[in-house]
């Protein structure tokens, strides 16, 4: 019962936070970030995977991120500050074939950097949709966050999409998946449009922030 409502206190600090987070910038370049000081979130995704739906869904507002129907929308390091000392930073959707490949080649190396050299970062949190499993890209995105050190978490969105069963066996799929490869990241169902899972990624949020 007690890690129950330590678990509902940590929700919901994460939700006030996150309902005061505005945008700061959109930076194509590293040096466009807010200092390297504080602590902050990196939230990733495919294409089309829910991201910005699962960010909407995670502050309780509908206008935080952009959400649209076009794959690729998110083109730069997207930060929306908390407070002066927390922040989230929204990465650059992956996978999408359209994205010319230099541009893809220059997304990958600042990502690479972003990593490497953040020394704010405390977590990844990642989007994929629960129908597509994890694939070749976010297991790129994860191996950036391992050589970190960092942990990782993986919201399956869209489980709204699947039955019960269908849902649970791709999220132990997924959690088996996990363990093999990188053993310090966790997974859950997650759908913002039934709000599956909102609290329990907002309690991870609210760890990693310090909330």
């Amino acid at each position: 019962m007690v890690n129950l409502e330590t678990n509902k206190n940590a929700a919901e600090r994460a939700q006030i936070a996150l309902g005061r987070a505005e945008f700061t910038v959109a930076a194509h370049r590293l040096e466009q970030l807010p200092p390297d000081a504080g602590v902050e979130v990196a939230c990733a995704g495919r294409s089309n995977a829910g991201k910005s739906s699962a960010l909407n869904a995670l502050s309780g507002r509908k206008d935080l991120a952009r959400v649209s129907k076009t794959p690729g929308r998110t083109q730069q390091l997207v930060v929306f500050v908390l407070d002066p000392e927390r922040r989230l930073v929204d990465l650059p959707g992956y996978g999408y074939a359209a994205v010319p490949l230099d541009l893809r080649a220059y997304w990958g190396q600042l990502l690479q950097r972003y990593f490497d050299g953040r020394g704010a970062l405390r977590g990844l949190l990642m989007a994929v949709d629960v129908r597509r499993g994890i694939g070749e890209y976010d297991r790129i995105m994860l191996t950036l966050a391992q050589e970190r050190g960092l942990p990782a978490h993986v919201l399956l969105t869209k489980s709204d999409k699947l039955g019960r069963g269908a849902a649970a066996k791709a999220l132990q799929e997924a959690r088996a998946a996990l363990e093999r490869e990188f053993p310090d990241a966790r997974a859950q169902l997650f759908s913002a449009s039934a709000s599956t899972g909102v609290d329990e990624a907002r309690g991870v949020l609210a760890e990693w922030l310090g909330l």
